[in-house]
Order: structure tokens, then sequence, then C-alpha cells
């Protein structure tokens, strides 16, 4: 059996092209709030001008991208400083080949040893059975379904809310 390595690292200007290579691909897409045909501009410039108080961590296999994972948090509210949220999307072509689990255990740690936050939060469509594995892998619990929460594919879909505590 082959092993694949990742590298996370964290995302720059530079990586707009490759962004938009990921939410280019219909699996992507899909999973995600994104529209199709993603701007590369756009792109550049969500590197270029992150918010405050957000990560953005890239998988990579040698040096080509394939995967992203962004951690925002609430540096401007008091109330929610404990509080992370996160949202991920793996290139279509390496869906399934672990890059997901190796972005969560990075993101994990960050939020954990570096970051302090107690809560890390999310929402994933509730038919996405793949990324509902691997957040409940991680320690993340449903707590509650939206209904019609986006629009997708000519149909409103629903979300589940997912959240991880860190154990104190």
């Amino acid at each position: 059996m082959n092993i694949q390595t990742f590298t996370i690292r964290r995302a720059e200007p530079s990586d707009a092209e490759a962004m938009q290579k990921i939410f280019s691909g219909p699996k992507a897409i899909w999973g995600t709030l994104q529209l199709p045909y993603p701007s590369l501009d756009r792109w550049r410039k969500r590197l270029a001008e992150p918010p405050d108080g957000s990560f953005g961590l890239l998988a990579c296999v040698e040096n080509e991208v394939i995967g992203q994972l962004g951690l925002f948090t609430f540096p401007q509210n008091p109330r929610r400083r404990h509080v992370g949220q996160i949202g991920m999307a793996i290139r279509d072509d390496w869906q399934g080949k672990g890059a997901g689990s190796a972005l969560m255990v990075a993101a994990m740690d960050l939020a954990d040893s570096w970051l302090n936050l107690f809560r890390i939060e999310l929402e994933v469509y509730t038919d996405n059975e793949p990324a509902i594995r691997l957040y409940k892998k991680f320690g993340f619990i449903t707590e509650g379904t939206l209904k019609s929460f986006a629009y997708r594919g000519g149909q409103y879909v629903d979300v589940y809310t997912m959240a991880r505590f860190r154990e104190k």
C-alpha cells in the first residue's frame, strides 16, 4: 500500500491559481458554498487581503496544491474568542486520498496548541457523507439541522451544524 505524504503550509497570494483550480471541480463546488466558474482575480484578492483572525492552510503533494482548509476566528468579538469555524475543499482528483485528514490534523493542532480555541464549528451538507465521516473521525458531533440552508444544483439543501470541543 502506498501512503501519500502531504505537506501542510499557509496559503499565500501566489496560490490564487491553485485555489481557483480546487474550486473549479464539480465535486468541490457540490460540497461547498462556492459558485461555479471561480474568478482568478477574486481569489487573488481573497488571498492578498485575508480578514483578521483567518488562517488558510494548504495540502500539497510535492509543490502542487491539492486541498485547502480555512480556519476563521473572532478576534474582534470578546464573547466568541474561544470559537473557530472551518471550511475546506479538496481538489476533485485528490478526494478520498487522505488530504482532508492531513489538513484536519494541522488545523486541530493550530486551534488547540496555538490559538487556545475551545469550540470548532462547521456546516456540512447532510448528503456529504465522506465529509461527515471525516469530521466525526476528528471528534465533531452533530448539533442540529438547518433546513433549506443553501441552494445547490437547482434545489434547496439542508446542512448539519457540527462542533468539536477541546478536552479540558
